[in-house]
């Protein structure tokens, strides 16, 4: 099954839903200061659950949701059972937030057969399709392979032998406050402020509620930055919400995408002292 776009709709997901390869994850993760943990769980049925913050998150970093190693994403994803033909739909219970992020990971991981269901959950039980209550557990071991590809990703390293001769854009998804230093960053010990010469696009405005804009509006909303280069660097505060604009970068057809893991979790870290404006 090959859907038209990335960005998939609710009528479009039901009507696939008889193709056996179709796998569906809940991506879902807590937001900063907002949790969805002690409310009754409600699903798309026959889903199974994409643990980011548990077992896709190595536990070695001292950073949030740093990506995991092939061989530990290889073994996740064939326990959920996916195979090499399998179709992915991504989905989170928030709308669109963090199922973006998997997409991510999946591209990272050498997969493109894998769609992100705009507005998640809310728009699917505002479409008033079935709810399940528990996660599908699958039936045997898939035979999933990672192919990493590091032309997806950026370490600091990777920015700072750029950011000064501006041979890449990099767009920074946190808020304007927090992107200009006059909001304290939720996390302890990171300094304010952003990657000197990065341009502020907040993740929400991308978005319209629950679901991402239209392709017009995403393209606008870049174009605005004017980008001079034809490689996009994405951040954050984790790697989280910077993939909601890899995401709408890619709508657009933009080919060069990295998200930088680290985000400003590592960049912003006191003790490492890199260059930061504000």
């Amino acid at each position: 099954m090959v859907f038209n776009s990335s960005l998939i709709t609710v009528p479009e997901l039901v009507e696939a839903l008889n193709d056996n390869a179709i796998i569906l994850l809940d991506c879902t993760i807590d937001k900063v200061g907002k949790s969805l943990k002690g409310k009754k769980l409600e699903l798309i049925p026959n889903s199974y659950f994409f643990d980011i913050e548990g077992k896709l998150s190595d536990k070695k970093s001292k950073l949030p949701h740093t990506l995991v190693s092939p061989e530990v994403f290889e073994q996740e994803m064939q326990k959920l059972g996916i195979n090499q033909n399998s179709t992915v739909v991504l989905y989170d219970r928030w709308g669109v937030y963090s199922s973006p992020r998997a997409w991510w990971m999946f591209k990272v991981m050498g997969f493109d057969n894998v769609y992100v269901l705009n507005g998640g959950l809310p728009t699917w039980k505002k479409s008033k399709k079935p709810i399940e209550n528990a996660y599908t557990k699958p039936l045997k071991v898939g035979d999933f392979k990672a192919n990493f590809r590091a032309e997806w990703i950026a370490d600091k390293e990777y920015i700072l032998e750029r950011y000064k001769a501006k041979t890449v854009d990099i767009f920074d998804a946190r808020s304007k406050g927090r992107f200009v230093g006059l909001v304290p960053e939720p996390r302890k010990g990171l300094k304010g402020g952003h990657i000197p010469h990065s341009k502020n696009i907040p993740f929400e405005e991308l978005l319209n509620g629950e679901s991402y804009v239209d392709k017009e509006t995403v393209e606008s909303i870049f174009q605005a930055q004017k980008p001079s280069t034809d490689e996009y660097v994405f951040t954050c505060g984790s790697g989280i919400t910077a993939s909601i604009l890899a995401f709408g970068s890619h709508l657009i057809g933009q080919q060069k995408i990295r998200v930088y893991d680290g985000s400003w979790s590592e960049w912003g870290m006191d003790e490492l002292n890199l260059p930061t404006e504000k």
